[in-house]
């Protein structure tokens, strides 16, 4: 269940007004970060960010962290050559960073006969859609916010990976040389959160909560019986890849945030603080 339209214009408005002043300075495109955990609604909220902006003249551009998902190949390469749980996309380590980078890069010369090109990623199929068919951005943008789960997340010191978290880690990483890769990997994550001019971050209230709310996402992608759509067991497993950072985000992402909105069980937004 997506957070209510109203809210969501409600927040974009106070969002665009807060960090207004700055984009309509900035000599180059403005980089807001817009972190949220699974089902936390941060794509929704960027697009209806987007809609507003532009009306107020902006020239907005949303990027995706998903869209950088590296192809499934790529992550099968992975799974034979690290460790076989990056077969799943979604921690750090499966996205094209280097990518992304270059394309927040290009974005200041932007133009119909210099077009930027980005990717975008077919979850339904898991795997990138042809490069033919990439977005296309043909002028210099104001504002560019990229939304993802746990942006701005930095990388858990080494001893709060010995212990396994859940169940997945236990009997599938028993060895934990699955959570040290990905936390190493997290470190390339770093120039990328440094692009950001601010970070805003949807707080949800505990773990518990973000996976009912990624739960009732797949339950309404079964109901519409979607392409790889996941039942209950294969969720949970799912969901498992994520627990550790989303944990580590929940307890850390806020201290580092420059905009922090607090949801309630419901997503009703209960809080908005600013540093």
């Amino acid at each position: 269940m997506p957070i209510t339209s109203p809210q969501n214009e409600a927040l974009a408005g106070h969002l665009l007004d807060h960090y207004g002043e700055r984009i309509a300075r900035a000599r180059r495109p403005y980089i807001l970060g817009l972190s949220g955990l699974q089902g936390s609604g941060k794509s929704t909220l960027a697009q209806v960010m987007k809609a507003q902006a532009e009306r107020r003249g902006w020239s907005t551009v949303v990027l995706s962290l998903d869209d950088f998902y590296y192809a499934r190949s790529d992550r099968e390469a992975l799974a034979q050559q690290v460790h076989p749980l990056l077969r799943s996309r979604g921690v750090p380590g499966t996205h094209e960073i280097e990518l992304l980078l270059s394309v927040l890069a290009a974005l200041p010369q932007a133009s119909d006969k210099l077009p930027v090109r980005h990717p975008r990623f077919d979850k339904g199929r898991d795997t990138r859609i042809p490069p033919s068919r990439w977005s296309r951005i043909g002028q210099r943008p104001n504002l560019v916010i990229v939304e993802g789960w746990a942006l701005g997340i930095r990388p858990q010191l080494q001893s709060a990976l010995t212990a396994p978290i859940n169940a997945l880690e236990r009997t599938e990483d028993p060895d934990g040389r699955w959570r040290r890769w990905v936390n190493q990997q997290l470190r390339s994550y770093q120039p990328l959160w440094r692009k950001f001019d601010a970070l805003i971050v949807l707080q949800a209230p505990s773990w518990d909560v973000v996976r009912r709310w990624r739960g009732e996402q797949e339950q309404a992608l079964l109901a519409r019986h979607a392409p790889l759509a996941m039942d209950a067991v294969a969720m949970k497993r799912f969901l498992a890849h994520f627990e550790r950072l989303s944990r580590h985000a929940l307890a850390t992402l806020p201290a580092l945030a420059d905009t922090c909105v607090e949801y309630d069980r419901t997503r009703k937004v209960i809080g908005i603080s600013h540093d």
